[in-house]
């Protein structure tokens, strides 16, 4: 019997009916970006107002689609961490009720280990034990995988997550919101060897990562020390194209450098890679170009899966093998979390 998998940690709500050969039955995603736009990213409280308005309407999208009703399913699944704390609540309330309502079974879900398991999802070969390197606006991460649930966590950023920067540095630039994918895009146009920008931790033994300086470091290159309003900035499209490029591949160096010396350290055959940095073109085509030289393989979750999504929630289903459920008494982690 399938399942329905609910997914709504930061300002994304999504559903999907998921079969137990994984399947995706129905599913839909309600994106807020057009709330958030005005105030540059994400509001909190903003983002689980509208949660509490789509959330229903999202499940019943994705529930007509599979053509099911609640009792045809055999589990409600939702992510419980990590995230944004109210709008992690809104997601479990939702799932706990339904649970309740159709007297099923829940089932908790890793949001990041989630965004991993997004790769298995799209090849019809196992991809565990593996690397993984989970990449997003909230988290920069390294795993050893021996399976999608047992996984240990082998360094993550210290500061800044890549996205966090990407969005920053897109906000710096007034590129608008979000400001990753437009920052990335403008990078196509411009020099990546233009500003010799830093590549931090590129060469420390293990695997932590930092980007707060890198972020400073491009912030001193679009305007002196001590502007704080940086809409009368004037520069020139090409300066800020060149500007994007020289920080993005800073960016991807590092995570290209840390994810070959985790694979080699540990022997893998694989490395998976998730979450939103995950479809930035550049990183994809600098960690195949490591894959070939180094005689991994390479699976990266598809672009439609890269962002958050329900369908990733697929992972409950290796859950529900172990017997692992959750009890009615759920609670949330929210948060930047370090070391899931």
């Amino acid at each position: 019997m399938p399942i329905l998998t609910i997914e709504s940690t930061c300002d994304e709500t999504a559903a999907a009916v998921i079969s137990d050969s994984g399947e995706v039955l129905g599913e839909c995603v309600a994106t807020q970006e057009a709330l958030h736009e005005r105030f540059g990213g994400v509001v909190p409280e903003v983002a689980a107002r509208a949660h509490v308005e789509r959330i229903l309407p999202v499940i019943d999208t994705a529930l007509t689609q599979a053509g099911l009703t609640g009792d045809q399913l055999d589990a409600v699944a939702v992510a419980d961490r990590p995230g944004l704390a109210g709008s992690l609540l809104v997601g479990v309330v939702a799932a706990k009720t339904l649970a309740v309502a159709w007297h099923k079974p829940l089932v908790a879900v890793n949001h990041l280990h989630a965004h991993l398991y997004a790769c298995q999802l799209s090849v019809d070969f196992p991809v565990y034990p593996c690397i993984g390197l989970v990449v997003s606006g909230g988290h920069t991460s390294l795993y050893r995988c021996q399976s999608p649930l047992d996984l240990e966590y082998l360094g993550g950023t210290i500061d800044d997550a890549a996205g966090e920067a990407f969005d920053k540095v897109g906000a710096m630039l007034q590129l608008g919101f979000p400001g990753g994918p437009a920052v990335s895009r403008l990078a196509v146009q411009g020099d990546p060897k233009a500003y010799d920008y830093p590549r931090s931790m590129i060469r420390e033994p293990g695997y932590r990562f930092s980007f707060s300086g890198l972020k400073t470091a491009v912030r001193y290159s679009i305007a002196e020390p001590g502007v704080r309003d940086f809409s009368d900035i004037d520069l020139s499209e090409q300066a800020k194209a060149d500007i994007c490029a020289s920080f993005q591949a800073a960016v991807v160096d590092v995570l290209v450098a840390k994810s070959r010396r985790a694979v080699d350290q540990y022997d893998a055959k694989y490395l998976i890679v998730g979450g939103g940095v995950a479809a930035n073109p550049a990183l994809r085509q600098a960690l195949q170009v490591a894959a070939d030289e180094d005689g991994f393989q390479l699976v990266i979750a598809p672009m439609k899966l890269c962002t958050d999504n329900a369908v990733m929630g697929a992972i409950a289903l290796e859950k529900m093998k172990r017997d692992e459920y959750a009890g009615l008494d759920l609670d949330i982690t929210s948060g930047l979390q370090r070391g899931f």
